[in-house]
C-alpha cells in the first residue's frame, strides 16, 4: 500500500492547472497578439464540476525514480463536512500490476485533499504537498491573468518567477489544445506547465527538481489521456482492486522507523537512511527512505546517484542485488532521495544490507570509474526459516586473450556472435558460472549498449573481472544471450 505514496503526489501536481475543452479560447486574435494581450484568467480547480472524469499518465521523482503510472479520477459530487462543502472524488490508480481504488475529499476554493479513504492516507498527504504551492498563487479567491508578467515567486528555489510565457498549441493523447505555457527557471532548466483557461488541471507538464549543482532530474511529468464531462454513473464500478502489499496481511503495518545517518566506508558520501519495521519478518517488506548527501554539507542532496541495495555475507560477497532482481545494472536516484520497499528473503537472524554507490552520472551513462563506496546496515530478521540462499557466483580470473577479443567487439570490428563464442569458451572452462536458466540457441535480442560500455571499461582496466562477469551473467539470466 505504501507503494502508492507518490501516486497522489503526482495527481497533486496534476492539479497545477489547465483547461481541456478543445474549442475553448481558440480565437486567432489571441495568438496574433500574444500572451501579454490574452484576457484569459486561470486558477487551480477552475471549472471543476460534478461528473468530470480525468485520466492522466504521470510520474513523480519520489515514486520509483519517476516510473510512470496512470491515474483516473471522477468528481462524484458535493460533500458536506461540518460547515465546509468539498468535492468527493473517486480515484483508481493503475501502477504496473496493481489497481488501487479509493476516494479523496478536495477543497472547492483550492482542490487540496483533506480527507478520504484510509488506504490513500499517505498519498493524500503527498498529493497535497505537490499542489499546495501552485494553488497558493492561483486559486478561486486569487485567480491569475495570463497577461500578468509574473504570477509570483517561488521562495524555496531562490525566488524564481512563475511566468506566463507564450500561447502554444500542443497535442496529447486526448487531443490538440491551444494552451498557455507557464514556466519557471530552476537549476539552469525551464520547468513547464501547459494550462487551458476554463480547465481545472494542466494538460501537460514537465518540471525539474531544484538542485544547487549538476543536471537537474525530472521532478514530475504528466499529460492528459482522457477527459469526459457529465459522467453520471461511477465509471469504476466493477473494478477489482489489486493492492500493493496484498499477501502481507500478517506483516507489521504500524512501526517506528530506524534512523541511520553515517558516512560511507570511503567517506565520500553521507547517507541519511530511515527504514522500518526495526525487526522485519521473512516474507514481509522493508520500507526504505534513503537520502544521498554531500560529504561537504549534510543539507545538500546529490543528484543522479547510481547505486544498488545488496544483501551480503560476512565477506561482503553478495547473496542478492536489488538492481539485478529488477533487470537493471544499477538503481538510480535522480534527486538524491529514494523511497522504496524491498521484500525480505533472508532467514531469521542478522542480515547484512549494503547500500552500494557506484557514482554520480546521468541515468543512461555508466558512472565514471571511481573507488567503490558503501554503507552496511545490519538488520535483525524475524519470522520462519527458509532455504538458505547461495551467494551470487564469483569466477576465476578471465584469460587475457579474451580482453583482446572483447576489445575488437567494443570497437565494432567483430560481431555479437563472435563475442558470444568467446563467452561460450569462458563458460566451458568454468570461468563464468551460468545462472540457473534455460540455455540453447543464439542471442535472443540485441545486446544492450551499456554492456559494451561496461566491457570497454573492463578492457581498459577500469573495472574488475568480477564486474565484467556479472554483466555477462545478467545477459544470460535475462535471456538476452543464450548459450548452446
Amino acid at each position: 500500500m505504501k507503494t502508492l505514496f507518490v501516486i497522489l503526489t503526482l495527481f497533486t501536481i496534476l492539479i497545477s492547472g489547465s483547461i481541456p475543452l478543445q474549442n475553448a479560447f481558440a480565437q486567432a486574435d489571441i495568438f496574433i497578439s500574444g500572451i501579454k494581450d490574452n484576457p484569459g484568467i486561470w486558477w487551480v480547480g477552475e471549472g471543476l464540476k460534478k461528473g468530470d472524469f480525468f485520466s492522466y499518465d504521470l510520474c513523480f521523482v519520489y515514486y520509483k525514480d519517476c516510473t510512470k503510472f496512470q491515474m483516473d479520477f471522477w468528481v462524484e459530487g458535493d460533500l458536506i463536512v461540518e460547515t465546509e462543502t468539498k468535492w468527493l472524488v473517486q480515484v483508481v490508480v493503475y501502477d504496473g500490476p496493481f489497481v488501487v481504488p479509493g476516494n479523496m475529499e478536495l477543497g472547492q476554493i483550492a482542490p487540496e485533499p483533506t480527507g478520504g479513504s484510509e488506504v490513500l492516507g499517505p498519498y493524500r498527504s503527498a498529493y497535497k504537498s505537490s499542489i499546495v504551492w501552485l494553488s497558493s498563487f492561483a486559486n478561486a479567491d486569487i485567480p491569475k491573468e495570463f497577461s500578468k508578467p509574473s504570477w509570483g515567486k517561488i521562495a524555496n528555489i531562490g525566488g524564481q518567477q512563475i511566468i506566463p510565457t507564450e500561447m502554444q498549441t500542443i497535442t496529447v493523447p486526448d487531443g490538440t489544445y491551444e494552451t498557455a505555457l507557464i514556466s519557471w527557471r530552476t537549476g539552469g532548466q525551464d520547468s513547464k506547465v501547459w494550462v487551458l483557461d476554463g480547465f481545472p488541471f494542466p494538460i501537460k507538464a514537465f518540471t525539474y527538481v531544484h538542485v544547487s549543482s549538476g543536471i537537474p532530474p525530472t521532478e514530475y511529468e504528466f499529460e492528459l489521456l482522457d477527459y469526459k464531462e457529465n459522467v453520471l454513473v461511477n465509471p469504476f464500478i466493477g473494478i477489482e482492486p489489486k493492492l500493493p502489499g496484498a499477501g502481507f496481511e500478517d506483516c507489521i503495518k504500524n512501526y517506528e522507523l530506524v534512523d541511520v545517518k553515517r558516512p560511507t566506508i570511503g567517506f565520500d558520501y553521507i547517507l541519511d537512511v530511515k527504514y522500518g519495521p526495526p525487526n522485519p519478518e521473512t516474507g514481509c517488506e522493508i520500507e526504505w527512505f534513503i537520502g544521498f548527501k554531500s560529504k561537504f554539507s549534510e543539507t545538500e542532496f546529490l543528484s543522479q546517484v547510481q547505486y544498488d541495495i545488496l544483501v551480503v555475507d560476512e565477506n561482503l560477497s553478495p547473496f542478492r542485488s536489488l538492481a539485478q532482481e529488477e533487470g537493471k545494472q544499477f538503481l538510480y536516484a535522480p534527486s538524491g532521495f529514494v523511497h522504496t520497499n524491498t521484500l525480505v528473503k533472508e532467514n531469521p537472524g542478522t542480515a547484512h544490507y549494503v547500500i552500494w554507490i557506484y557514482g554520480t552520472s546521468p541515468q543512461y551513462i555508466v558512472a565514471p570509474p571511481e573507488e567503490l563506496d558503501y554503507l552496511q546496515i545490519d538488520i535483525p530478521i524475524a519470522g520462519k526459516q527458509i532455504p538458505t540462499p547461495t551467494p551470487i557466483p564469483t569466477s576465476p580470473k578471465v584469460p587475457s586473450w579474451i580482453k583482446t577479443t572483447a576489445g575488437f567487439w567494443v570497437d565494432g570490428f567483430s560481431s555479437d556472435n563472435e563475442f558470444v563464442s568467446a563467452i561460450e569458451f569462458l563458460i566451458n572452462e568454468g570461468v563464468i558460472v551460468i545462472p540457473p536458466i534455460a540455455s540453447g540457441g543464439e542471442t535472443a535480442a540485441e545486446i544492450p549498449s551499456w554492456i559494451q560500455t561496461t566491457t570497454g571499461f573492463w578492457v581498459d582496466g577500469f573495472t574488475s573481472d568480477e564486474e565484467f562477469v556479472s554483466a555477462i551473467q545478467w545477459l544470460i539470466k535475462n535471456g538476452i544471450m543464450r548459450i548452446a
